[in-house]
Parts: structure tokens; sequence; C-alpha cells
């Protein structure tokens, strides 16, 4: 497991009937991020060239970059299956909006949790994990790619929100509302990296980052009641 979020393609819909071919590619893809990750968190980010993470792999340059358009993508990525989980969970107008989110981020919080708890010595994932987040903010580029992820998750969100109210996706009502519901993984990314302490269990973490999470929607749910559900 990647040590930052979950891998949705292995549980989106269309996962439970792929063919052999479809499976090698998501492996190799999932091969690809972790090898990725762990070079980059033992020598740099700037330090690792993609050639080197090919080698590794066993694939050429060009395999690599067929699965990750960047090399920022190795480890920053939103697969396709994110962001029809996100657009499926907003267009539905029988799930309020905030719940949708806290349900993706109840899950990617699940797989890190598990990933903590899944090694012999916890304090030295969460540690692993602490590194890995101040690599991306100590990564000009790294930092990048999240602004420009976050900003594509943002676009997808209104167009899912707008659609459900039958408004244009440019309105305010939809644009702001988006913003705030995204808001809510960094929440959950700056409760994590507070949390990752070395002391606490995987539970426990799991415990507080989901109450940071649950108190900042809490104070946004009350805004986005308001928001029309069609016209």
């Amino acid at each position: 497991m990647s040590l930052k979020t979950v891998d949705w393609t292995g549980q989106s819909e269309s996962s439970k009937s792929e063919g052999l071919r479809e499976r090698k590619k998501r492996q190799l893809r999932q091969k690809l991020t972790d090898t990725a990750t762990a070079m980059f968190l033992e020598r740099g980010f700037d330090a690792v060239r993609v050639a080197e993470i090919a080698e590794a792999c066993e694939v050429s340059e060009k395999t690599v970059f067929n699965h990750f358009p960047t090399k920022e993508s190795l480890i920053l990525d939103h697969p396709a299956a994110l962001v029809d989980v996100l657009r499926a969970g907003l267009a539905d107008p029988a799930v309020d909006p905030v719940d949708a989110v806290l349900r993706i981020l109840a899950d990617e919080l699940k797989a890190i949790t598990s990933w903590l708890a899944g090694h012999d010595d916890p304090a030295e994932a969460s540690a692993q994990h602490a590194r890995f987040t101040a690599m991306i903010q100590d990564t000009p580029s790294l930092r990048a790619h999240q602004r420009e992820s976050s900003e594509h998750l943002a676009s997808e969100a209104a167009a899912a929100l707008a659609a459900r109210a039958q408004l244009p996706a440019e309105d305010p009502e939809p644009q702001i509302a988006a913003v705030a519901l995204l808001g809510l993984w960094q929440i959950q990314f700056r409760s994590l990296r507070r949390h990752l302490d070395g002391k606490r269990s995987p539970q426990q973490i799991k415990r507080a980052v989901t109450a940071d999470v649950q108190r900042a929607a809490r104070l946004i749910a009350g805004g986005l009641a308001a928001f029309p559900r069609s016209r």
C-alpha cells in the first residue's frame, strides 16, 4: 500500500470485472508508486531520476510515463477512479454532499491507518509517513502538483454539484460549495501530520483525525444545507 491514499482503482466498480490485463496494469501502477515513494524518501525527490525508478521496476522509462504523466504524479496521483467516486457521490441527490466527501475521506484514512497497523513498528511507520508529508511540503514541484490536483478535484466537484442542482458549473453556489468540501482534504492532511507523533496507536490516530474532520464538516454543513437541490 502506498503511503498516502487508498487504492481507488482497486475499489472501483469496474475493477470487480477487470480482466488479467487490467489487473496487471493496476498492479504495475502500484509497484511503480511504491518503489518511487521508497526511493524518494531515502534520497530526496530531486535526487532520484525516473530512469532509476524504471530500472528498479524492470520496465522502460516510457512505460513509467505511460502510467504517470509526470514524476510528481508518481506519488501524488488522483486516479480517474477517485474522480469517479467523488463525482458520483456529489451528483446523487439522495446523498448529502458533506456525507459523500466524509465517506471518501474515511476510506483514505482507513487505508493509511491500516498501513500503519500492518507494520511491526508502528512508531517507525508513523515517522516514515511524517517524512513523506514533510517531503511534499519541502519540495516546490510537489507542492505545485498538489495544488493542481486539488484544483482539478475542485473543478470536478463543482461540475457534479452544478449538475445536481441544474445550475451552470460557473455559478457561485457550486464553485464555493466545491471549495468548501475540498477543504476537508486539507483538514485531514494537516490533522494526520499533527497526530502522527509516534506515540499514538493507529486506532487513536484514526479517532483523532476523524474528530478533526468532523468538526470542520459540521462548520460547513450549515451553509451547504442551503445549497439548491434543483430548479
